[in-house]
C-alpha cells in the first residue's frame, strides 16, 4: 500500500493531499530516509511524520489489504513508538 494511502487510513494525517505534501517537502520520513508519497509500506517499517506541529514516530504492524481501518483496531495496525507536540517557540 502506498505511504500516502497508508498515512490517511490510519489515522495519522486527515487527508491524502496532506500526505502528498508533506512527504514531498521532506517531513515524513520511512526507516529514517526521507520517503516518497509513492513508498509501499511494509510490516516492520518505522514511519517518522516531523511535521510543523508535532513529531510522530511509529511501527507498522500490520498493513491492510485495502480500503479503511476501523479506529477499533488500528492497535493491530500501528503502534506509536513516539509523540511530541511542538510549542511554539519550536516552530519560530
Amino acid at each position: 500500500m502506498r505511504l500516502d494511502k497508508f498515512l490517511k487510513i490510519s489515522f495519522l494525517l486527515k487527508r491524502r493531499t496532506v500526505a502528498n505534501e508533506a512527504a514531498e517537502e521532506g517531513f515524513i520520513f520511512v526507516n529514517g530516509k526521507k520517503a516518497k508519497p509513492s513508498y509501499n509500506v511494509k510490516i516492520g517499517d518505522i514511519i517518522e511524520l516531523n511535521m510543523w506541529n508535532f513529531y510522530k514516530k511509529v511501527k507498522v504492524l500490520e498493513v491492510p489489504e485495502k480500503g479503511n481501518i476501523p479506529k477499533k483496531e488500528l492497535k493491530n495496525y500501528i503502534e506509536i513508538l513516539e509523540y511530541k507536540p511542538k510549542d511554539v517557540s519550536d516552530i519560530l
